[in-house]
């Protein structure tokens, strides 16, 4: 019987230039014998799409974009039972493209798409976020907390460069603007702490940002989150970090703390700035103090190399 796929596909991933590639896709789409295309219009749309092919019995989801609408297609799956939840097959054709990276798509469009529509989908863990209001969202390769939240903000108004380099932009804008560290109280299922903290990353899968390698250890296949955190440093030391951060260095540091852990609690004497994926969870304006992460083994079926 032939199967039933439904892609996904962020015409504006790139800064406009998805439209081109999925263009060109085309032909080996009809190769495999055709999909149910469907463009994303509003914040959110991915998510409703994803829920509605499962529901629609579509075999195989397709994300074509960059790591939001990866994110945007995880939670609409999310929101099914099981036994009705299709695999997820990713095309990378956004600016970071982590996630893709962590299981192993390739880079080029066109090899990654003939991996989705004939590869095996494998078994990967997903992490679960609640805020003090009870709203929450699942994220597939990290969620970031103070510094590299407020980053993720910045390179959403960056309108010229893009990829890694939006995101170094990004970063050093940051380093020079908001620098303000909040006082955490963090309990996990393994250890307790209070710090002063400029960051705290929470990682199912090693890289973030198109090439910070925050957590080079983790996999998104151990049923447990990695933590990274840097507590409160001065703007030069920030510095001196940042490419020992881009190498997975950083751990060396008496500045930073890493570890593992299945559930976290944390509270912050002052609004938390979050984002899950790269989308914003918690900005500027938002008075989030509480947060509650847990890791979902084997949540979701996910088309990728070994």
């Amino acid at each position: 019987m032939p199967r039933k796929v439904k892609l996904i596909f962020n015409p504006i991933a790139d800064m406009g230039n998805a439209w081109r590639v999925a263009a060109d896709l085309r032909p080996i789409v009809q190769e495999f014998g055709g999909a149910d295309w469907s463009g994303t219009v509003y914040p959110t749309h991915a998510s409703d799409l994803a829920e509605q092919a499962g529901r629609q019995g579509f075999d195989l989801v397709v994300a074509m974009g960059g790591d939001g609408t990866v994110h945007e297609v995880v939670n609409g799956l999310m929101r099914l039972p099981p036994e009705q939840r299709p695999p997820l097959g990713i095309v990378p054709i956004g600016s970071g493209n982590d996630f893709a990276h962590a299981v192993g798509i390739p880079d080029a469009p066109a090899d990654a798409l003939r991996l989705a529509l004939s590869g095996t989908p494998q078994a990967i863990d997903l992490g679960r976020i609640r805020d003090g209001s009870g709203r929450e969202e699942y994220f597939d390769n990290t969620l970031g907390i103070g510094f590299d939240a407020i980053v993720t903000i910045r390179s959403h108004r960056l309108p010229v460069v893009r990829g890694f380099l939006m995101y170094l932009t990004a970063v050093i804008q940051t380093i020079i603007l908001n620098f303000d560290p909040a006082q955490l109280h963090v309990e996990t299922d393994r250890e307790t702490w209070d710090l002063p903290t400029l960051m705290l990353t929470l990682c199912n899968g090693p890289r973030e940002g198109g090439g910070f390698h925050v957590a080079p250890d983790a996999s998104l296949d151990d049923a447990v989150l990695d933590y990274v955190t840097i507590r409160k440093v001065s703007r030069p030391m920030m510095f001196r970090l940042i490419p020992e951060v881009m190498n997975g260095t950083h751990g060396r540091f008496r500045q930073v703390r890493l570890g593992t852990f299945k559930k976290m609690t944390l509270t912050s004497d002052r609004p938390l700035y979050i984002h899950a994926d790269g989308e914003i969870f918690a900005g500027f304006g938002t008075d989030l103090r509480e947060l509650s992460v847990e890791v979902v083994p084997g949540a979701l079926q996910v088309v990728r190399n070994a």
